[in-house]
């Protein structure tokens, strides 16, 4: 006889979800800062430094919502 587990099959819980939305909203917030930028060609600081640690930090924070260990 099986036994029933309230343990979810999906891989992430609902804390994790919102992490990992709000990092790809952040990196799509650095892609748009990038385009602000009024220097040609977008050698700026905004082209070239803030919106490129945006991203950056975008990418990063789903990648720890991935790998966080889940809560029970």
């Amino acid at each position: 006889m099986e036994k029933n587990t309230s343990k979810s099959s999906f891989p992430l819980n609902a804390a994790s979800i919102k992490i990992l939305l709000a990092g790809i909203s952040i990196m799509f917030v650095g892609f748009f800062v990038m385009t602000l930028d009024k220097e040609p060609f977008g050698f700026g600081f905004l082209g070239l430094t803030l919106g490129p640690i945006l991203v950056l930090t975008g990418v990063i924070i789903p990648i720890f919502a991935l790998f966080r260990p889940r809560s029970k």
